[in-house]
């Protein structure tokens, strides 16, 4: 199959693709950027479709994996496996209603976490950023004993320096 052909086909889908993207996002902005990551995804493995396939099944795959990606990754960074001794998993989605008292208590949290040795900030931010520890040990290159270790020590260190806020 030619390239043009292939892209006529993927414009001739667009429509259909916009409309199930709206179906899972449930908002248009947010559907219209799927829409362009599936046809950045067709467009880069263009070479694994093959004629004989269905390529609105092809795209509408790729779309639903993307989505479904996107959504583990946003549900992965808001929640946070707090390992202590009773192992609570907390979801960060309770409502947020900023107050002068919650900005100040915020920035001296922010504050204690920038002081950490980057030992154990750099590791303890990507954990807060919902890196899994593997991706941590992976890209600051340390074993990953040693990441778990340093954001045990990060959180040990913060309990001390934080116990107004307890």
């Amino acid at each position: 199959m030619s390239t043009q052909e292939f892209n006529s086909r993927l414009m001739n889908l667009e429509s259909s693709l916009n409309y199930f993207a709206l179906s899972l996002t449930r908002d248009t902005e947010t559907a219209k950027d799927l829409v362009q990551d599936t046809y950045l995804k067709a467009i880069q493995y263009k070479d694994k479709y093959t004629s004989d396939n269905n390529i609105k099944a092809w795209l509408f795959t790729i779309l639903r994996n993307t989505y479904l990606n996107q959504v583990t990754r946003l549900s992965y960074k808001n929640t946070i496996n707090d390992e202590s001794e009773d192992e609570y998993i907390l979801k960060n989605s309770m409502p947020h209603n900023e107050t002068a008292e919650s900005v100040i208590n915020t920035g001296d949290i922010s504050q204690t976490i920038d002081n950490l040795d980057d030992d154990y900030k750099i590791p303890f931010k990507m954990f807060l950023d919902g890196y899994k520890y593997k991706e941590i040990a992976e890209h600051i290159n340390l074993p990953i004993g040693t990441v778990k270790s340093r954001i045990l020590f990060a959180r040990k260190i913060l309990m001390e320096n934080l116990q107004d806020y307890k």
